[in-house]
């Protein structure tokens, strides 16, 4: 049976106290909806999609099928002032004698994933309602008027409704039938009008996923960040993918800083994948990446011998472990030169290059940006500025086609590190190497505007 997801998009934000409806904001490089359509595109099982829209903001919704290409989506429809009328726009658009399985999904729930849909699917093979939940971790208490505790339910029993919500196209539009015969109807979810007024159905629970949140206030934006980056932290390969394998084959990528550690294995890396490769680097051919001519002449040379640039990388960096107040001014220069200025002048050089490409760029951060530490002020400040400038970039260069990720790495063993810190036991330390298969993954992914941190994984 064709599996139709229907995007929920009708909301006017009000409760996020913005001018934009919530589904509009960017969060990890995209649109809170571009993440949501992105999912639906992707998974082999969804037949059609159609966004039910803010009525106001039609052409925004217009736009960003046109940009993403979204082959699935098929239909934009116009919502109404109540949350039902947007689901009765889907029932009504797809009314017929044809049964379908319709799939209502919010679409500011950009992480609902994979194995949710594929249950919801499978379970309406059984069942002609299906919601998604998880267990409720707090006491849920019952209260009047007056707020006093009236009843305190089984915790036991009680779950958090999510989305998606699946059902029969048939037994939705009966369900609506009834209920719009109702003159007392109310209702927050599709569910709901099942369960009320065809009590006799069953309504089968998938078990939905803690991240599969619903942006509603101005601080979930903060979390849906985070559970971004934890995403890319699951999706990790230590080895590189076939899908960058298939990319690194004749791709042209620069890397400045590839004389050692991260940046030299990412170079070797994308040798043995047969990519055309060049390294810049101050010790390696002079390439001092704060001096802006430098960089400019070194990007230059490659396309003009390759005709394109489809990567830029840059690992250059130095860390001085060393009081503030002992720091002379040219270090103190030189240290916010090359960890911070640098980044800014490859990102501004390589722009005109990887805008003809639809390229990537990829920077580096360090575990210290999230707290100033002690004995490198100045190399963590650098670092936590690197991270607002790829967030802000990868919106800046999204229309584009330009991809700005960051590498996040943990703790890890590179020449760089040893000088400051001496020896340490290696079971402490990420290799090097693993950092760079991540960081040229990265590069053939779809993600932006990500903090892609790097961890050891253990038992």
């Amino acid at each position: 049976m064709k599996n139709i997801a229907i995007i929920l998009a009708g909301g006017t934000g009000q409760r996020l106290g913005d001018t934009i409806p919530k589904q509009f904001l960017k969060v990890a490089g995209k649109k809170v909806i571009e993440h949501t359509l992105d999912v639906f595109q992707n998974h082999p099982q969804i037949d059609e999609i159609a966004v039910v829209s803010n009525p106001n903001f039609l052409n925004d919704v217009e736009a960003i099928v046109i940009k993403n290409s979204y082959t699935k989506l098929k239909k934009i429809l116009q919502g109404g002032k109540e949350r039902y009328h947007s689901s009765l726009a889907a029932i009504n658009a797809y009314d017929g004698i044809e049964e379908f399985n319709l799939i209502f999904h919010d679409a500011v729930r950009p992480l609902v994933n994979d194995r949710i849909i594929s249950d919801c699917i499978q379970a309406l093979e059984k069942y002609n309602a299906v919601d998604v939940a998880i267990k409720t971790t707090d006491t849920i208490i019952q209260v009047n008027e007056k707020e006093y505790i009236t009843g305190i339910p089984v915790r036991e029993n009680l779950r958090n409704g999510q989305t998606p919500q699946a059902f029969k196209l048939s037994t939705i539009k009966k369900a609506y039938e009834l209920a719009l015969q109702d003159n007392g109807f109310k209702t927050t979810d599709d569910c709901g009008v099942v369960c009320r007024y065809l009590p006799d159905e069953p309504v089968y629970v998938v078990k939905g996923e803690q991240f599969n949140m619903k942006l509603t206030y101005k601080e979930d934006l903060f979390l849906l960040d985070k559970l971004f980056q934890l995403k890319s932290i699951a999706q990790q390969n230590e080895t590189i993918t076939p899908k960058a394998q298939s990319g690194l084959a004749n791709s042209v990528i620069v890397v400045f800083g590839g004389s050692y550690g991260i940046g030299l294995d990412i170079v070797n890396i994308c040798n043995c994948h047969g990519a055309h490769i060049y390294s810049f680097s101050r010790s390696e051919n002079g390439v001092d990446i704060s001096n802006k001519l430098l960089v400019a002449k070194a990007l230059k040379e490659v396309y003009e011998k390759e005709g394109r640039i489809d990567a830029v990388v840059n690992t250059a960096g130095i860390l001085d472990k060393e009081p503030l107040m002992n720091m002379s001014y040219e270090d103190v220069y030189k240290s916010i030169n090359i960890n911070y200025l640098g980044a800014v002048i490859v990102a501004k050089e390589s722009y005109p290059y990887l805008q003809d490409s639809k390229g990537a760029l990829l920077l580096f951060t360090s575990s210290s940006y999230t707290r100033g530490r002690s004995l490198y002020s100045l190399y963590s400040s650098a670092k936590a500025a690197i991270v607002n400038f790829v967030q802000a970039l990868s919106e800046e260069w999204y229309d584009c086609g330009v991809r700005v990720n960051c590498i996040n790495p943990e703790r890890t063993k590179t020449p760089m590190r040893t000088r400051n810190f001496g020896m340490e036991p290696d079971d402490s330390l990420l290799k090097s190497n693993v950092v760079a298969a991540v960081s040229v993954n990265s590069l053939f992914s779809s993600m932006t505007g990500e903090v892609i941190d790097v961890k050891i994984k253990r038992s």
